[in-house]
This record gives structure tokens, sequence and C-alpha cells, in this order.
């Protein structure tokens, strides 16, 4: 039988789907245990490539013949190996191409939806990382908000729409994550903004982005407003676009809400959190649409692979938005915290600009999931 080439995309979007098929992994126990490709319907297998080193063949009653079936591993090389001993079984199998290094590392732009006055607002999903970024796009001009390192994503997308990148906006400064958006305004002439209260460290320049400003792109004018919100970070800004949408950047979830311990300052910035969630974000609309820039969970993508939910819903169903007790609420999000991303404190200082790793040492410190929430 056959072995199959599978890249990243074809992956992900049978798991934005929900199609069923079967994943036999051959990373060690460990990895798997902490990060995996997830879907509703996926079935999974693991077992370490050292294990199989002899045959496939005590596994062979575990591998179903009537579902795809798709071998993982870290970069490729393994996984290839084994598909092709399920192959000489008589097995036709498929191979994820580059490994949960590229699937890591995919985006896949999603339309959010037209904004009022002409224009679009589309959603980049890192499905392999959790990570959500923006681009809006009116008359020609494009603002981007919270783009991960691969830049080059954004920029051709920009040209594929016939868009200049005028504006690139961080929402934070990111520690689970390494940003592009000062490389894409270097790249591109644009202007590169970011909260003055976080970028106290930065060694580059920057345009500072502070409460209340508003920022247009294209003739028709689609405004985007900043809006203070602290508690993630103490810098952290949110933005209200076209008064349809609300980016929360790593403060607000879908099912969870922002951690605030990333610079190790939980206990100051845990009251800035619900000053944000249960004050701030109470005056505005109901019928806002919410944009994270992070999901946790395959059941927070909407069926059209969308990250996003009206705040008023997210008020009625989110369960760090409902706990009145205040000592409560401090006690979940200081004491019920997940594990640190992996090199957070590395991607801060790249983040900072102190450090400048190479691509291979960057990809590095960024494998694992999310882990930005507190649920």
């Amino acid at each position: 039988m056959s072995v199959i080439e599978m890249h990243a995309k074809e992956v992900a979007e049978k798991a934005i789907a929900k199609e069923n098929f079967f994943i036999l992994d051959v990373r060690n126990k460990t990895d798997f245990e902490d990060w995996k490709i997830e879907g509703e319907n996926i079935e999974y297998l693991n077992i370490p490539y050292f294990d199989l080193l002899d045959g496939v063949e005590d596994i062979l009653d575990q591998i179903p013949a009537d579902k795809e079936v798709i071998v993982v591993c870290a970069k490729e090389g393994s996984s290839v190996m084994v598909a092709e001993m399920l192959a000489e079984h008589g097995r036709t199998v498929g191979y994820l191409k580059g490994g949960m290094k590229a699937w890591s590392e995919h985006l896949m732009p999603v339309k959010v939806g037209d904004l009022k006055d002409g224009g679009e607002l589309y959603q980049f999903v890192r499905i392999g990382k959790g990570c959500l970024s923006y681009m809006a796009i009116s008359n020609g001009e494009a603002a981007l908000f919270d783009a991960t390192r691969m830049t080059d994503v954004y920029i051709d997308f920009a040209k594929s729409v016939k868009a200049e990148i005028k504006h690139v906006f961080d929402t934070h400064l990111h520690a689970d994550h390494i940003s592009g958006g000062r490389i894409i305004a270097e790249k591109t002439n644009a202007m590169y903004w970011l909260p003055p209260k976080d970028a106290g460290e930065v060694v580059f320049q920057y345009q500072p982005l502070e409460n209340g400003d508003e920022i247009v792109i294209g003739s028709t004018k689609i405004n985007i407003e900043a809006l203070y919100s602290p508690g993630h970070t103490i810098g952290s800004t949110s933005f209200v676009i076209d008064d349809q949408y609300l980016l929360t950047g790593d403060i607000l979830f879908i099912d969870s809400i922002g951690r605030p311990d990333l610079a190790g300052l939980a206990e100051d910035w845990v009251g800035d959190l619900r000053e944000t969630l249960y004050a701030r974000y109470k005056e505005l609309s109901d019928e806002l649409i919410v944009l994270p820039a992070h999901f946790m969970i395959m059941e927070e993508l909407n069926d059209d692979g969308t990250v996003a939910k009206k705040l008023g819903e997210l008020y009625a169903s989110n369960h760090g938005l409902n706990i009145a007790d205040e000592e409560e609420f401090r006690t979940m999000v200081t004491k019920n915290l997940p594990p640190q991303p992996n090199a957070y404190q590395e991607i801060r200082q790249t983040n900072m600009g102190k450090i400048n790793p190479d691509e291979d040492k960057q990809r590095e410190m960024e494998i694992g999931p999310n882990r930005c929430a507190v649920r």
C-alpha cells in the first residue's frame, strides 16, 4: 500500500471540520501528554518511536483499517519510517510533513466579517499553538494585531488582497510566543505600536499606545480605538474596531480568562484583572464580538473556524466572569494556574529586543501548548 504526505493545512482543516480520523503519535509519552493535535473526533495512540524499531507487528491490531491514519512525530523523520513500516503490512497511512514543528507554525486566515463602511476583518488561527492574530483592511490599507513570528504569512496575505500594512499593534508584551510585529513594521515601513507600561525595558523604537488613541485606516475611516485593560500585563490594551469587534488580547478568552503571573506579579495584577473584566468591559456593549489573542481548546472554535463570541454571551457563560466574591476570584487566578509557558522569560527578552535567537532557537522556545489562560 502507500504512504501519503499530509501538510499541516490539511490536518487543520480536518480537525476544524470535526472529521473522524486516527493519529499514531510516535513521540515520547511526556511530549504527547503535554501537547498534541486536538480535535473532537480524533482517536489517538501514542507509541514512542524507539519502541517500534523492531517493527510494527505488535500494534497492527490497534491501528484501525476503516479510518484515515496519520502518523505524527516531532520533526517528520520518525513518522515517515513508521508510516513506511505500516505500508509494508498493507496499510495506507499518512504522515504529517514537518511534524509537530510544522503544526506549531501553521497559520490559517479566516474572514471574521465585513466592516461597516467597507473593508474586512480577518483572524489568523495558529491552530497548533492557540495563537490568534488579526488584520483589518480598508481601501487598500491594513492594520495588524498580535502578529506571530511567521511574518511572511501576513505580508503575503496583505499583498494578495492588495493592501498595504500601515499599522502594527501588540496588545501587550507577549510571554508565550515571539511577536512578529516589530519585524513586520520594519519590512513594510508601518508604524509599530506597543503599550508603554509594558515597554519599560524594550531596546527599540516604538509608538506608545495610550488609552483612547484612535487610529484610522482607509478612506472609509475604520476607527480602531485603544482601551486600556490591564491584568494579564500592566500595559494590556484592548481594541474596539468599527464599534463591532472587541480585540481582548490575553485578558478575556471564550472559555477562560487571562493569567496575571507571567511577569511574576500575580498578587499585584489580580486586582487590575478583575477591574478590567468586571468594570471596564462591563461598560461596553454586549453586542461587541469578542476576538481574543488565544484559545485553549478546539471546542472554542466555531464551525467556520473562527474564535469569536458576543461579549454578552461570555458574561452569561464564562465562569471567570461570574465569580461574585472577590477573594474567591483572587484565589482562582493566583492558586489555580497552569504551568508557565516554555522559555517564557527568554520569549519576553526576545520581545523586548534584548536577545536575538536564531530561527531554530525561536522555534524551540515556542514548542508546546497555549498557557496564557486560567479556567
